[in-house]
């Protein structure tokens, strides 16, 4: 986890607060080339980025599988999350993005596996394609954690 020492400042309804910006990586390759952090908080708020099904070095992992492509993918949230402080409990939504409409199946039963009895809103979003041909799922989450 990388934490940057900028400060922002919420206005909001004539209240000045300051909120501190923590960011995680992983080594994944594209988040230093492409710039963007695997998750983000601010204050009580984190989204996640999308998580491909891929290892550290980047290799696409379970080529085809779309079910345990989708668990790899909420592994890396669940980290990402911890690392920040928080943890699937504080899920507030998840995202699932397929290149196939049927893949909700399987996407959908290693979701529950983590959330059924946490019940996130959900929403999947049908892709068109992916980066990588061997990816048929990746997933993304906002959480958020009440003062």
């Amino acid at each position: 986890m990388t934490e940057i020492p900028k400060l922002y400042k919420n206005v909001a309804a004539g209240v000045s607060i300051n909120v501190e910006r923590q960011i995680y990586t992983t080594s994944r390759p594209w988040e230093e080339a492409n710039g963007f952090a695997r998750a983000v908080r601010i204050g009580n708020l984190v989204e996640t980025s999308l998580c491909s099904p891929a290892g550290p070095d980047g290799t696409i992992l379970h080529p085809g599988d779309v079910y345990r492509q989708t668990q790899v993918s909420l592994a890396m949230i669940g980290e990402a999350l911890r690392a920040l402080g928080m943890s699937f409990e504080d899920v507030i939504k998840t995202r699932i993005y397929v290149a196939d409409p049927t893949h909700w199946i399987e996407s959908g039963r290693a979701h529950a596996e983590v959330f059924n009895n946490i019940r996130p809103a959900l929403g999947w979003i049908y892709m068109s394609a992916f980066f990588h041909p061997d990816i048929t799922v990746e997933v993304e989450c906002t959480a958020y954690r009440a003062p």
